[in-house]
């Protein structure tokens, strides 16, 4: 009877410890579903951001730097055009121009490339001194003592991508000392392959008065190449790049060879 007795008591401890671990098992699980669902808050409500001055800048900065290339590619390559013709609103810039009839236009950016990059880079210099000075803000509420210069930036518009770098001098200092003499961020564009095709476009169009669009089409598969002729100018056309893929779009426009209205039309009397 004994023996019988110490079997079952056994076999009752056994079955408590059991009963314990799928217990604490649970209670595991449970506090990880709990931290996955509700961290994102957690962190929020204790202060919790990023740790690296790379990451912050990206993310401070990458929105205005992509809102800034789309309004420059909308707008022919000018931020705040001079010389445009308007078009649903938009004001997009002569690349190519002349006032006269008969005549083939003169480009006005020869450095289309160079000039964008400028534009881009003029376009958020304000944005990126706010964010340098919310970098240097949120460390020090973190306890660090932040040291920050203020510097140029630069755009590289480079194949399938768009380079920004901010030469700002930043030195962070609790423990031990981190210096970063530089920024980097990149951004996914098309505006390499636009430059280069509208470049081409504008040599057709000072030289000859006009451009040929389906030979950029079927040497680039992913381009797509339009010539309107808005009604708001008599005698302007409308290039518009758009790559199928991304739906990346660059307009610009140009005038040359215009005849006078009714040239060319017979003499019915």
């Amino acid at each position: 009877m004994k023996k019988r007795g110490g079997k079952e008591l056994f076999l009752q401890d056994k079955k408590g410890q059991l009963t314990v671990f799928v217990v604490i098992a649970l209670v595991v699980v449970a506090i990880g579903i709990l931290i996955y669902l509700f961290y994102p808050q957690i962190s929020s409500t204790l202060g919790g951001s990023t740790q690296d001055p790379n990451e912050f800048i990206q993310n401070c900065i990458e929105d205005e730097i992509q809102s800034t290339i789309d309004l420059v590619s909308l707008q022919g390559g000018n931020l705040e055009p001079i010389l445009y013709v308007l078009n649903n609103d938009e004001q997009i810039s002569y690349l190519c121009y002349t006032s006269n009839y008969y005549k083939t236009c003169v480009v006005q950016q020869p450095l289309l490339k160079e000039h964008i990059e400028l534009e881009i880079a003029s376009g958020i210099e304000s944005s990126a001194r706010n964010c340098f000075n919310e970098l240097k803000s949120s460390f020090e509420g973190r306890g660090y003592t932040v040291s920050l210069t203020e510097g140029a930036t630069s755009i590289s518009i480079l194949p399938g991508k768009v380079e920004t770098t901010f030469n700002y001098s930043v030195t962070l200092s609790r423990t031990e000392t981190q210096k970063y003499d530089s920024f980097a961020v990149t951004t996914n564009s098309n505006l390499y392959q636009f430059t280069s095709i509208a470049n081409n476009i504008i040599d057709w169009e000072a030289t000859y008065g006009n451009a040929e669009t389906t030979a950029y089409m079927d040497l680039n598969h992913d381009l797509k190449v339009e010539k309107l002729s808005p009604q708001s100018e008599y005698g302007a056309k409308i290039y518009v790049l758009t790559n199928r893929n991304s739906l990346d779009k660059f307009q610009f426009a140009s005038r040359s060879q215009v005849f006078p209205p009714g040239y060319g039309i017979a003499d019915t009397k």
